[in-house]
């Protein structure tokens, strides 16, 4: 990978649904919170997101999200085409090789997927982790970190969390020393021999 001068790119996918993680919180004694969540509708973020990082270059996140309102016809997720789409604007933004490590989810091991890698062979690079391993994946700690952030968040709907998680992201990729951390947590060595 460093002979090459390629980026490492680590590969995840998550989801949030309307109903809102729950997580500690101060009241004055006696007085238990009450988070109010509507009952309304059914609304999911996917998310997808990439972790890139190099020697000698700062640490990068990109990512993707999906809104499913549970409308008919609707895309349910990420699958061969979105990710497709989502390396090849990694691809152009970072400007060289990729070494993508993913899971083995049945999207990246599907017909379809094999076939758009192999027709980016000439710059991608994919590395499957092991069977279950989300202690090696960074992005699962990017994962981690927004849900603690959206801890007792009550949404009116599909967008205003799509939102809330939006911003919460975009806040995350400007704390370059927040991904080098996450990226660290892994325990992975990504420094030159």
């Amino acid at each position: 990978m460093h002979e090459q001068g390629a980026w490492l790119v680590f590969e995840d996918e998550a989801g949030q649904s309307l109903r809102p993680p729950k997580a500690r919180t101060w009241a004055p004694r006696g007085r238990t919170p009450v988070v109010k969540v509507t009952g309304k509708g059914y609304g999911r973020v996917s998310l997808a997101g990439l972790i890139c990082t190099r020697p000698g270059q700062r640490t990068r996140l990109m990512f993707r999200t999906l809104l499913r309102r549970g409308r008919a016809g609707e895309v349910k997720g990420f699958g061969p085409c979105q990710f497709a789409g989502l390396l090849d604007a990694a691809h152009a933004q970072l400007g060289g090789r990729i070494v993508l490590v993913w899971d083995n989810d049945r999207r990246h091991l599907s017909k379809a997927m094999r076939t758009y890698i192999q027709a980016r062979s000439a710059w991608l690079t994919v590395f499957q982790l092991p069977a279950y391993a989300p202690e090696l994946n960074p992005v699962e700690q990017v994962w981690s970190a927004l849900k603690r952030g959206l801890a007792n968040l009550a949404p009116r709907d599909t967008d205003q969390l799509a939102a809330v998680v939006k911003t919460k992201l975009k806040r995350m990729q400007y704390r370059h020393g927040l991904l080098d951390g996450f990226t660290a947590a892994t325990g992975l060595t990504l420094d030159p021999p």
